[in-house]
């Protein structure tokens, strides 16, 4: 394997990043614009920059490896019932930040919470945890770009080069180019992924003889994978696993900030109508891929990429670096707007508030581009010793924003919501959760069974699931017993829709 392959990768990257070259000149330098792009995306930008942001190494990497493994029926939790239940959420929550933000002109979601209940510790809070997850679904991505590069290199780039590569290029693009920038290039993103996408189905299937093939030599290598439910798949697996996945999603800082920044509430709307389609449209082929890879005469060697494998078989070594690059893309987006929403939460709700309020928005931008560098370089040093797989390491961050979910909805529709409630139904289920994934899971014996505390999961079905309840029965019942302060302002959140 030449370094060809790699050379297309950087070239497509050295696009993207003269993209955002462009967004800088355009953009202002004050740290609405670096963060929001001044809130002025319209229909098509916002779709593709909040598709494209969702989009990681967790979808290209990880979902294909689970449907070689487990069977196709991936697509049914993250195709359908997420494509569905975060449309849905993208409404209930979503839309009622944007009215709340446009009248009150919030960046983040901890400054509209900690203004909400006068609460600086709430804003704090509410920061610390959602950088505490934000970093190992940063760290995801360099471990996919480490992978997907060795793969395709032969073992010419190893591993923490890959990581190394993605590294350098998210710190230098997000410290020109802010929102403006990423939205731009998440759009180009988006739309180059689905199309090397798609046409890869189109090649492979086209070499192996077609779609019928391709399903029957699956299901003969695997009959449980004609089937609906069984092995990995069971009911708990799977509402689990939609269900954290899709209200995880609200409470990626990079995601939730996304809320914030649409033209207008037409733009909104539109955008969340149109994602159950634009979900399927990319699930549907890299899931299949992954799937059909298992039923075909190639080795995959233990902890490679499935998919960096079966287009080196079955494609030409260009089109499986374009389709590298397009993954590397789907990293990249996630990345940098990971990035970039990080160091916004850290500046505006731990760093103006807690170290310096008399800030400007200038030296405040400037703090949030050291701040992006640092956070992205302690991820890369942490991805070196690769603490599990890319689904692990995803699940975990998914579950950790999952628990932020409840308190939020509560606070944004329930004037009765108090500060201490808040705080309670914030924190607990968090430490709580912190324990479960820290702590090894410890065998009792109770009555001649041997059951295990601490454990990720109890009859199939993910602890935190339990622990979104249990914050949402905290942050309501807590609320009920205490007493606002006299700070705390119901009416922050009063607004009418469009």
């Amino acid at each position: 394997m030449t370094l060809q392959p790699l050379g297309i990768v950087v070239a497509y990257l050295l696009f993207a990043l003269g993209i955002g070259l462009v967004a800088y000149r355009v953009g202002g330098d004050d740290a609405e614009d670096f963060y929001l792009a001044s809130r002025t995306l319209g229909s098509l930008v916002l779709l593709f920059t909040t598709f494209a942001t969702l989009l990681s190494a967790f979808t290209f990497f990880g979902g294909p490896n689970l449907a070689y493994s487990a069977g196709p029926e991936w697509i049914l939790v993250m195709g359908v019932m997420d494509g569905v239940l975060f449309a849905v959420l993208w409404y209930v929550i979503g839309y009622r930040q944007w009215l709340i933000g446009r009248a009150r002109n919030y960046v983040t979601l901890g400054e509209m919470l900690g203004d909400r209940f006068a609460s600086p510790a709430l804003r704090g809070l509410v920061a610390g945890v959602s950088l505490l997850w934000l970093f190992p679904y940063i760290m995801l991505q360099q471990m996919g770009a480490g992978e997907a590069l060795r793969g395709l290199t032969g073992g010419v780039v190893p591993y923490w080069g890959g990581a190394a590569l993605i590294t350098a290029f998210m710190i230098v693009y997000v410290m020109l180019a802010g929102l403006r920038g990423v939205a731009w290039t998440d759009t180009l993103q988006g739309l180059f992924m689905l199309s090397v996408l798609w046409v890869a189905v189109v090649w492979v299937v086209g070499a192996i003889g077609g779609v019928g093939p391709a399903t029957r030599g699956m299901i003969n290598a695997n009959p449980d994978f004609a089937a609906l439910g069984g092995g990995l798949y069971t009911p708990q697996f799977i509402i689990s696993s939609a269900v954290t996945i899709a209200f995880g999603v609200t409470m990626f800082p990079q995601i939730n900030q996304r809320f914030f920044v649409a033209r207008s509430a037409t733009v909104l709307k539109r955008s969340f109508a149109l994602w159950p389609v634009l979900v399927l449209l990319l699930f549907v082929p890299a899931f299949m891929l992954g799937a059909w890879a298992s039923g075909l005469p190639i080795e995959v060697p233990e902890g490679a990429n499935v998919l960096s494998v079966l287009l080196a078989e079955y494609t030409p070594g260009w089109f499986a670096a374009l389709v590298v690059a397009g993954a590397m893309a789907a990293m990249m987006s996630s990345s940098d707007s990971m990035l970039l929403s990080g160091s916004s939460y850290f500046t505006r709700d731990l760093y103006r508030p807690f170290v310096s309020p008399d800030a400007s928005d200038s030296r405040e931008a400037w703090v949030a581009r050291i701040g992006v560098a640092v956070f992205a370089m302690l991820a890369f040093l942490a991805s070196l010793s690769r603490p599990g797989t890319l689904i692990e390491v995803g699940d975990t961050a998914f579950s950790g924003f999952a628990l932020l979910a409840p308190p939020v909805m509560i606070a944004l529709y329930w004037e009765a919501t108090t500060a201490d409630g808040m705080l309670v139904g914030v924190g607990v289920p968090q430490l709580l959760y912190l324990v479960h994934v820290l702590v090894p899971a410890v065998p009792v014996d109770v009555a001649g069974t041997t059951v295990s505390l601490l454990a990720r999961s109890y009859g199939g079905w993910d602890v935190a699931l339990g622990f979104m309840l249990f914050g949402a029965v905290l942050t309501a019942g807590v609320s009920l017993v205490s007493t606002p302060t006299v700070d705390e302002d119901a009416t922050a959140f009063a607004v009418g829709g469009d």
